[in-house]
């Protein structure tokens, strides 16, 4: 079984999870931007999102010999460990639902807004409980400086969205005509949605310069959850629901591999990061199956209804989702193996994940273009507070005594 055991590693696992961890979510809002029903979207996520843990556990967990402390994955998965294995799998329990809450509060609050709030609340919440959680391994008088930074750059976020919210109010309300108030929906929204080139992505709205009126129009026209003239309450109502289960899903995960609790027998060895990872991904696995394939058949917010059977036909666009899959699962397995080496109060300075979902909404949703002077002074403040943050999370990092407690 392979083990992270330096700091150095501990961190290298950190930079690759906060690369990946930012960009799925940019996937999933491409296909939403682009028509495609969330739910089938996150069907075919939550496949590879499984297959990742099965590949990480079957590989990594079962490379060389174990030993009592440290058994291997398959090992592992007889023993009367199962204390543990119900804290991995409230953890995935966790993490499915703020990632499912994620994927619809993307599309009212935007993608960086959306991640900044939930980073916010998984470091305030998150990193206080796994520093404690974790016997206090990191440097507190580091680790609570990037705590407060992060929560400077949060501010600095939400300064950011209300910024480019009146930029765009600018916009449009020069625009004039029927799209003046809102009134932009040239379908009803209980139609079935029919199938659009997802993958080059064409249409009008693609022709058309980003961050003008009419792209915003044509945006809302095309997209498959519609938000003009829906509260934005909904929208932070979703992010901050998703942001709670995000600060307890590494906490979880954290007893899952440590049993600061005792809860398991004598002599029983704590569960590796890789069998954790094994149940924690069973349970997000089997929740995101029974929610979407639920709301194919009974849509919220006014979604149109699909079928199972729609969702297997509906191949447009399902590359990109297995691909955010891959992502999302492989970051969270790096997440947890630095986690394990270096604490999970340091692991969680992936929540400056909005540091790499920034820039891809700006690359290519053109988040931010045409705005004013003021919005770019904040969301450099903000992009630089954030890799303040990072660098001091990291350095918070210490190094977890490898020696199991019996």
């Amino acid at each position: 079984m392979y083990l992270v055991e330096s700091k150095g590693g501990a961190i290298t696992c950190m930079f690759l999870a906060l690369f990946f961890l930012g960009t799925w979510p940019a996937l999933l809002t491409m296909l939403e931007r682009r028509g495609r029903l969330p739910q089938h979207t996150y069907l075919d996520y939550s496949i590879t999102n499984f297959l990742s843990a099965l590949l990480i556990a079957f590989t990594l967990g079962g490379i060389g010999k174990g030993t009592h402390d440290q058994p291997n994955f398959l090992v592992q998965l007889a023993q009367d460990n199962w204390p543990s294995v119900l804290f991995a799998m409230g953890g995935g329990l966790f993490l499915s639902l703020g990632n499912l809450s994620s994927q619809y509060a993307f599309a009212f609050v935007g993608l960086s807004v959306t991640e900044v709030i939930t980073a916010s609340i998984t470091v305030v919440i998150g990193t206080t409980l796994n520093y404690f959680l974790d016997d206090k391994i990191n440097k507190a008088e580091i680790l609570f400086p990037g705590v407060g930074c992060f929560l400077i750059a949060v501010f600095l976020g939400s300064a950011v969205h209300s910024s480019n919210a009146a930029d765009n109010k600018a916009k449009l309300s020069n625009f004039t005509g029927d799209y003046k108030d809102g009134d932009i929906s040239s379908s009803k929204e209980g139609d079935i949605v029919k199938s659009k080139d997802l993958e080059s992505g064409s249409s009008s709205a693609d022709n058309v310069e980003a961050g003008t009126a009419v792209f915003l129009v044509e945006l809302e026209e095309k997209r498959a959850i519609k938000v003009f003239g829906k509260s934005t309450l909904i929208g932070l109502a979703l992010t901050f629901f998703a942001g709670l289960c995000f600060s307890m899903f590494s906490p979880a995960f954290n007893i899952a591999t440590n049993d600061q609790w005792n809860t398991l027998k004598k002599g029983v060895p704590h569960l590796t990061v890789y069998t954790a990872f094994f149940y924690f991904s069973i349970s997000c696995f089997v929740i995101a199956m029974i929610l979407n394939i639920t709301f194919l058949y009974h849509p919220v917010l006014n979604l149109p209804k699909s079928s199972f059977k729609a969702y297997l036909a509906d191949s447009d666009g399902r590359v990109w989702a297995l691909l955010a899959g891959l992502l999302c699962g492989f970051g969270n397995g790096l997440q947890f193996m630095g986690g394990q080496a270096a604490g999970y109060a340091a692991a969680d300075a992936v929540q400056a994940l909005p540091l790499v979902s920034t820039f891809w909404g700006v690359i290519l949703f053109g988040e931010y273009r045409k705005s004013s002077r003021r919005t770019y002074i904040l969301l450099g403040s903000m992009l630089f507070m954030f890799i303040v943050a990072v660098a001091v999370l990291m350095a918070s990092s210490g190094q977890r005594n490898s020696t199991a407690k019996e």
